[in-house]
């Protein structure tokens, strides 16, 4: 089984994350996305209590898409979500011998060095990376990354520019779907 693995803090799914994810479904033909919302992001600062909220959102939002599937893994682990711990468990499960498929914004891949235990992500992942504007114009060195012995793509396609932060700041009106828009209302998330 082919399967690529979609970590991320989800706070909330937005439009631009589903549509990562069935591009590369498309490009890579993968039986399946496996999308895994943080329970504490290491280099995020977020309040776990709206952990089992985010879960819920990835939930409705992947929902029309068989070939989507939701880990809880890192919300039952209740600590640090470091990705060696689930890309360790993943690769158990479905038993995988080789490096296993990750998706990633460059905005989380340009602090990859500073990830817990980066020794064997380079053994154990081979990054998909999806270039966000605002990104790019960082002007990211990915052949340093290659000289650090990171295993990874970029991937060629129109960059995408939403954030949860903006959705957050209600300024991202029509970026979610609209069961994660009803969702946010009937919960009052985000309200300022």
């Amino acid at each position: 089984m082919s399967i690529c693995i979609f970590p991320g803090t989800f706070n909330p799914i937005h439009n631009a994350h589903i549509q990562m994810a069935k591009f590369v479904l498309e490009k890579y033909d993968f039986d399946k996305i496996i999308f895994i919302p943080s329970y504490i992001p290491p280099h995020k600062n977020i309040d776990k209590e709206l952990a089992l909220h985010r879960i819920n959102m990835v939930k409705l939002a992947t929902q029309h898409n068989h070939k989507f599937e939701v880990s809880d893994i890192e919300y039952k682990n209740e600590g640090k979500s470091y990705s060696i711990l689930t890309v360790n468990k993943i690769r158990e499960m479905y038993k995988i011998p080789g490096r296993l498929n990750f998706l990633i914004g460059t905005d989380a891949f340009s602090n990859l060095d500073s990830w817990y235990n980066t020794d064997e992500l380079k053994k154990t992942i081979h990054f998909i990376v999806f270039p966000r504007k605002e990104d790019n114009e960082k002007q990211i060195d990915y052949d340093s990354y290659k000289l650090n012995g990171w295993n990874f793509e970029i991937l060629q396609t129109d960059f995408i520019n939403v954030s949860s932060t903006e959705i957050r700041g209600n300024k991202g009106e029509k970026s979610v779907c609209a069961e994660v828009e009803e969702y946010i209302e009937k919960y009052g998330l985000y309200k300022n």
